[in-house]
């Protein structure tokens, strides 16, 4: 039968250090925290623009002639999906993955092609 003067120094003693441990951080985290904040004073200028301020709010809308814009960007950005991978297994598919990534690539055109007949390329 186990001595209960052992029991308590072996049981309470780790959970005793680590609370202490865990004031001593908390108290730690305060005392840096105090001495390298910032002063609290207001900025004389804003960090953004060079010091210009905002014309218009951060979550105003965009003008529709952005989305075109937006959509043929997004089609490149996944041409480069399809291309890094590509270039890995190039080599040891040989022919038929060059014939398709020019596939990839024709289509590719093709939407960019229409996308210009359409006006997304124009600005007015």
């Amino acid at each position: 039968m186990p001595d209960l003067a052992d029991g308590w120094s072996s049981g309470w003693s780790g959970l005793l250090a680590v609370l202490v441990l865990a004031l001593v951080a908390v108290v730690g985290a305060h005392w840096v925290h105090r001495t390298t904040s910032v002063a609290p004073t207001a900025l004389t200028s804003w960090p953004w623009l060079s010091g210009w301020h905002p014309e218009e709010h951060a979550l105003s809308r965009f003008h529709a002639r952005w989305y075109p814009a937006t959509v043929v960007f997004l089609a490149f950005d996944v041409e480069m999906l399809f291309m890094y991978p590509w270039v890995l297994v190039v080599a040891d598919v040989g022919v038929s993955a060059v014939v398709e990534m020019f596939v990839f690539l024709g289509v590719l055109l093709l939407a960019v092609l229409w996308a210009r007949r359409e006006g997304a390329f124009a600005w007015q």
